[in-house]
């Protein structure tokens, strides 16, 4: 038989090795020794089961698990007729399985120390596994997840969630009783003053100071909680003139020092230079320390930058956010510079542009900004862009940025503003959990009616695993995080105060993801979700959540909303579970990754205005929050283009990006695209196609997975979906 086998495989502890057929031959010996002489297995057979499991291994289109490998084994066994050693064999699993449970924790934490653990080196692609920050959060992580499946989780959302039914998002958050995501409220911490490790921050009296207490109000927000965050800067806007009055007196009283005439057009020429050199100066501020802070998680501050030029009154106010939007683009456009001194694009802070009738056509007030924006698009991946026209159509007449990547508040009319308006500055996102619809759509085995009721029973398990989430916040004290609770970022709550009233009547919102719409169409339609025939199945799905998350919220007051889940370690995970718990199914589970929410399949051949037009009736319908992309090759030099795909998004979907490639090989200076190939072994690798470099550490890839940017590469799952996609234009 064949013993040289280069195949990996995972051990249970995340650790990625080369698999050995000699353990699989010593473990059926084991066995087969404890069994009775007449009904024990001679030498050929347990070859025979030997290179059974070493076909299988070899023909699988992933990396398979040890208990993959097990059920292998004992199937191999039963082939052979060999029961009463199948018998042994199941026995001795069992008592190793026993002995593993007992310290299964520190195990998990050991293989993160030796930094071998695969899955969790990869989970998140803005995280360094390799630093102390991030393993001390890991650590933690690992110690919270074990008490919330263990301790605080039902028996029936663990089991799930472990066999990728649903997911229960950032579990390794739980326990603390924190939440997800924030628009935080600028406005009032900057004007009313806030607290910051205990030291009071009044007023800034400058535009950049203001920006030197956003950055820090930003990392403190991050410290705090585990999701996204968005800032607008239209808050920020108001401290220009602050500046400009204080920079005018200063250049007044300079000119009578020295005996010059106060002459008026002198006065503004001056004050305007040195406005805009404070400008740059506090956008670089924001820009440098967002991305050399890093908050007790190990990561940059996952942030959102907001840039709306109607969200401030017309005038000079909108003419200095205009001042401030164009520096923002300005800088981005530039990148950062690596520890080799070569401009590279950060992964943050995010930013969207918002697209509106006074910036979309060529003879409107602030085209330029638009036209800035499309190139930085084309070299940065950002900006990001809603359209003011669609989302005032969806959202009750309202603009607003997302919380993060694309988790959106409600339009509540319980919650608004002392003037009137709708509040969402202030309110958050208390967690989410997802439903794998392509184990609903295979569990059902194709049929529909079937499919109605496994689909409504996995929606009440959400319901009750999203009911965990909202209970394990109530109770909570403003005193776990004063900055959110007590100091403005989410409310001025009193010391000791409970948050509970917070998370009622739609202050905050809480979140039914899904994921795998593509598949769960291609299972039960034989067609994808594009095709005429199967997008109705599609949308009506897509209803029902909303029906059952409409039943929620009337019943129990909470504003559970339906969201377009961004998952990048998850979609690896759901894809294994789907391989093992119905094999491989052509077009529904033979890749390592399922599709995230809605979209169309990555490997789906369709341009870029078909598929944003096609995705906005998906994106209508999950009002908690969802983004479409369209792939699109290498734009620098083809602005116009660009600028054609953000008109078309103006005018047909409410929140969209363009995916491009922003690489660069420290070997040789090779600045295109990394490729992606496969090693000898089978497994996913980039490489420069310029000199072959092949070590990650030498190369700054950044791709958007999830609705941001990651730059730290990903697990094999993800890889593989950034390998398969077309591009659209």
């Amino acid at each position: 038989m064949n013993t040289e086998v280069r195949t990996k495989i995972i051990k249970r502890n995340g650790e990625e090795v080369t698999f050995d057929v000699t353990k699989i031959i010593n473990a059926v010996k084991k066995a087969n020794a404890d069994t009775p002489r007449i009904h024990q297995l001679n030498e050929e057979q347990i070859a025979a089961v030997a290179d059974g499991v070493v076909r299988r291994v070899q023909e699988s289109s992933h990396a398979v698990n040890v208990e993959d490998i097990q059920d292998m084994v004992e199937i191999g066994i039963m082939e052979m007729r060999g029961y009463e050693v199948a018998q042994k064999y199941v026995r001795y699993r069992f008592k190793r399985e026993l002995t593993r449970k007992s310290n299964t924790t520190d195990n998990n934490i050991l293989s993160l120390l030796d930094q071998i653990n695969e899955n969790v080196k990869q989970e998140n692609s803005n995280k360094n596994p390799t630093i102390n920050s991030t393993q001390r959060d890991y650590m933690a992580g690992e110690v919270s997840k074990d008490l919330t499946m263990r301790v605080l989780l039902p028996e029936d959302v663990v089991q799930a969630h472990n066999e990728g039914i649903i997911h229960f998002h950032d579990s390794d958050y739980y326990a603390q009783r924190e939440h997800n995501c924030d628009l935080v409220n600028l406005e009032d911490m900057l004007n009313n003053g806030t607290v910051i490790s205990e030291t009071l921050i009044e007023r800034p009296h400058s535009f950049f100071t203001a920006c030197n207490v956003t950055a820090q109000i930003v990392a403190q927000v991050a410290s705090n909680q585990y999701g996204g965050q968005s800032i607008t800067l239209a808050h920020l806007a108001p401290f220009v003139d602050v500046s400009r009055q204080k920079i005018r007196a200063k250049v007044m009283e300079e000119r009578q020092e020295c005996g010059e005439e106060l002459d008026e057009s002198i006065i503004a020429r001056v004050t305007e230079k040195r406005l805009k050199d404070e400008i740059k100066n506090g956008i670089q501020t924001i820009q440098y320390q967002l991305i050399t802070l890093m908050t007790c998680n190990g990561q940059a501050p996952f942030v959102t930058v907001f840039m709306y030029l109607d969200e401030v009154e017309e005038g000079r106010t909108r003419e200095d956010l205009a001042m401030v939007i164009e520096e923002t683009l300005v800088q981005r456009l530039q990148g950062v510079k690596n520890e080799k001194g070569i401009w590279i694009t950060p992964a943050f802070p995010k930013l969207i542009y918002v697209l509106d009738e006074d910036n979309i056509t060529e003879d409107s007030r602030y085209w330029y900004l638009t036209e800035l924006a499309a190139k930085c698009s084309a070299k940065r991946l950002v900006p990001d862009y809603i359209s003011a026209k669609v989302m005032k159509e969806l959202k009750k007449g309202e603009v607003y940025p997302c919380m993060g990547c694309r988790s959106f508040l409600t339009v509540e009319d319980s919650q608004r503003e002392e003037d009137g308006r709708h509040k969402f500055y202030g309110r958050f996102n208390q967690g989410v959990v997802t439903i794998n619809l392509v184990d609903v759509a295979c569990s059902s085995n194709g049929d529909m009616d079937r499919f109605w009721e496994i689909l409504d029973e996995r929606l009440e398990l959400c319901h009750r695993a999203l009911r965990c989430r909202h209970e394990r916040l109530l109770g909570t004290i403003s005193d776990v995080a004063p900055i959110l609770w007590q100091y403005g970022a989410l409310a001025r709550l009193k010391k000791g105060e409970r948050i509970d009233k917070l998370l009622y009547d739609g202050y905050s919102t809480i979140s039914l993801g899904y994921a795998g719409l593509y598949e769960m169409c291609v299972r039960m339609m034989g067609k994808t979700h594009t095709d005429p025939e199967a997008k109705p199945f599609a949308l009506k799905v897509m209803q029902r959540m909303n029906d059952k998350c409409n039943e929620w919220k009337a019943a129990e007051h909470i504003s559970y909303s339906v969201y377009g889940t961004p998952m990048e370690s998850t979609t690896y995970k759901f894809a294994t579970c789907l391989q093992r718990r119905f094999g491989i199914i052509e077009g529904v589970t033979d890749k390592n990754y399922i599709t995230n929410s809605y979209h169309v399949h990555v490997s789906e051949q369709i341009d870029a205005f078909q598929k944003l037009k096609f995705e906005a009736d998906f994106q209508r319908l999950s009002p908690g929050g969802a983004i479409s992309y369209v792939e699109v090759p290498d734009m620098q030099n083809n602005i116009p283009a660009v600028l054609s795909v953000m008109k078309f998004i103006y005018d047909n979907i409410m929140y969209a990006e363009l995916n491009t490639k922003s690489d660069y090989c420290e070997c040789c200076g090779y600045d295109g695209e990394i490729k992606i190939i496969e090693d000898e072994s089978g497994k996913l690798i980039w490489e420069c196609p310029a000199c072959g470099n092949r070590d990650e550490s030498l190369m700054c890839v950044a791709r958007r997975t999830c609705g941001y940017i990651g730059t730290q590469f990903w697990n094999q799952g993800r890889t593989q979906e950034i390998r398969d996609r077309v591009l659209h234009l």
